[in-house]
């Protein structure tokens, strides 16, 4: 009978000691209202705690190259996930593509009815993006200036953004007239042009598993949990496609 009570007690011990896990996940900038949003619905589902660190996509993964300790790395673009399983970072297999973004010109004083048209007129002094050699929104939007021929007209103007809520926050502030940001920080406001899907790459948004939370039950639940129907609906009702 004592072995039986105290199976259970070690039983029940292990059941609280799992739910009581943690996993830390680095998240791009755009990804952030979306992830706030689901980390109280994986706590629901899973019993796990998240933390999330935010940033631009390659300044985090720069991070976990100098052994920051996230467990789980969501990315804004499908590079640098597939790059952290080939040295040596991620999981073989456990890449996949979390959501597809879409870009959007956003202003708090123009009107962007026709956001092409208020390009190429150019009366702005200041256009805000995120730093392309880090953030993968900033280099859609330089491949839609390119696109739309405008890169000589345009480059003089331009405000660089840390990540795209640094360059959101341009905008906000008025440091900028206008900006170019992740569609899913701007549903619901007016001033937004959505950029045709023909001007840039598509932004495939992967997520990898990383060595450091191989081992961490809430760090492959928290991998788990982004396929979930649950998941699924709360990213795509912020503007991103998953296929």
């Amino acid at each position: 009978m004592n072995r039986m009570i105290l199976g259970a007690l070690a039983g029940l011990l292990l059941s609280t000691a799992a739910h009581a896990e943690s996993v830390s996940v680095a998240v791009a900038a755009n990804f952030t209202n979306v992830a706030e949003e689901l980390a109280p619905l994986f706590k629901a589902e899973t019993g796990h705690d998240v933390t999330y660190s935010f940033g631009a996509t390659g300044q985090l993964y720069t991070q976990i190259t100098q052994g920051a300790p996230f467990e789980v790395f969501l990315a804004a673009d499908d590079v640098r996930p597939t790059q952290a399983v080939a040295e040596g970072f991620g999981v073989e297999g456990s890449v996949f593509t979390y959501a597809i973004g879409a870009l959007a010109l956003y202003s708090t004083s123009l009107d962007l009815a026709d956001g092409k048209a208020v390009l190429e007129a150019g009366a702005f002094d200041k256009i805000a993006i995120a730093d392309p050699a880090t953030a993968p929104y900033g280099q859609a939007a330089t491949e839609t200036i390119a696109a739309l021929g405008l890169t000589e007209a345009i480059t003089p103007k331009l405000v660089t953004g840390e990540n795209i809520t640094q360059t959101l926050q341009f905008v906000e502030s008025g440091n900028a007239e206008l900006g170019f940001v992740a569609a899913s920080q701007v549903i619901g406001k007016s001033g937004v042009w959505i950029v045709p899907a023909d001007l840039f790459e598509p932004i495939r948004q992967d997520a990898v598993l990383l060595k450091t939370g191989e081992a961490n039950p809430a760090a492959t639940a928290y991998v788990d949990f982004l396929k979930s129907d649950t998941a699924i609906e709360v990213i795509e009702a912020a503007g991103y496609i998953v296929e």
